[in-house]
């Protein structure tokens, strides 16, 4: 059994009016669903439990497979009610996990992914670049995806997937772990939540990362523009904005949104440190979106963890399903 948890709302947030970002089409992710169901009806009879959702991706694959192939494949709902907002990531993940999934395919962005990620354990992830800060997920076409997953249900002995353990970051209030966050936080003396996303650079007082990319998208960006730390480094970084700035940088905030940045302090991230924050109140933006207010009287700090989920290395897992034989067919 494989999950697939399909995010309706990623790709659509308030960037796409303030910036170039573009619009990712529903019906685009059910041909990436279609593509992976397409995978497992030609070569295993596993059966795919779907997180349901407003748009019914599941119902619009399915259909286009019987009109298509004549064929039905073993899908079915997660048996909850959705809320229909980012908890039911987490709550379908959680339920995946308890049932014994062997791989959990996310459809989303980096917020639909730390969603995800709060609650999967030890299953791992399979995630697909349909959002707008991309930095977690990667573009990989869905009958890849879809042949990895099938050899993450294959693989009893554990010896063909190949998975890493990714980073994630650690929010602590007053003493008291309050969240999570993969790629990034984003520390802003924002007052409010409104449209949740981050683009203003003059309101960014301080940022956290478990990567800095250069070739990424979003604020983790402007820590890639100063530096370069990977997935797999065991450090993060920290900087904080404004003067007396000791760097300028210019980054990609946004799709198509270049903006200069001030950076007046910055140093790595050691695992299991906790660093606390100069700015006295404010809003976090966790992997792009507000979530988290403070004030002058808490006390937050941010810790860099290397017991983030496991993702699939999809390239060796197939690679080594290769040498294996696992797509070997008899010959007739």
């Amino acid at each position: 059994m494989i999950g697939i948890i399909a995010n309706p709302s990623s790709g659509k947030d308030i960037r796409r009016l303030i910036a170039n970002a573009t619009c990712f089409d529903n019906m685009e992710k059910v041909n990436i669903i279609q593509r992976i169901m397409v995978v497992f009806n030609r070569m295993s009879d596993a059966q795919i439990l779907f997180m349901d959702d407003a748009y019914g991706m599941m119902y619009k694959a399915q259909e286009n497979i019987r009109r298509l192939m004549k064929v039905e494949v073993n899908t079915d709902l997660l048996p909850f009610r959705p809320m229909l907002d980012q908890t039911d990531s987490a709550k379908a993940a959680g339920m995946l996990r308890d049932m014994g999934a062997k791989c959990i395919i996310v459809l989303g962005g980096d917020g639909t992914n730390r969603m995800v990620a709060k609650e999967c354990g030890d299953v791992p992830l399979i995630p697909l670049s349909t959002g707008t800060n991309n930095v977690f997920p990667y573009m990989i076409e869905g009958t890849v995806a879809g042949l990895a997953a099938l050899v993450a249900e294959n693989d009893l002995d554990g010896s063909v997937l190949k998975t890493n353990r990714r980073k994630k970051l650690n929010i602590y209030k007053n003493g008291e772990l309050v969240d999570t966050a993969l790629i990034d936080v984003c520390v802003t003396n924002d007052t409010y939540v409104a449209s949740r996303a981050v683009w203003d650079v003059d309101s960014i007082k301080e940022l956290y990362v478990t990567v800095a990319k250069p070739d990424s998208i979003g604020m983790s960006a402007i820590a890639g523009s100063y530096t370069a730390i990977t997935e797999l480094q065991p450090e993060g970084f920290y900087l904080r904005c404004g003067e007396p700035a000791e760097a300028r940088t210019m980054a990609a905030i946004a799709p198509g949104l270049l903006r200069p940045v001030n950076i007046r302090e910055s140093g790595r991230m050691q695992p299991g440190e906790r660093i606390r924050l100069t700015t006295t109140a404010g809003m976090l933006a966790l992997d792009g979106e507000r979530e988290v207010e403070f004030r002058p009287k808490d006390v937050v700090e941010i810790e860099l963890s290397l017991e983030g989920p496991y993702v699939v290395d999809v390239p060796a897992t197939l690679n080594c399903a290769a040498d294996n034989g696992l797509f070997r067919l008899p010959l007739e």
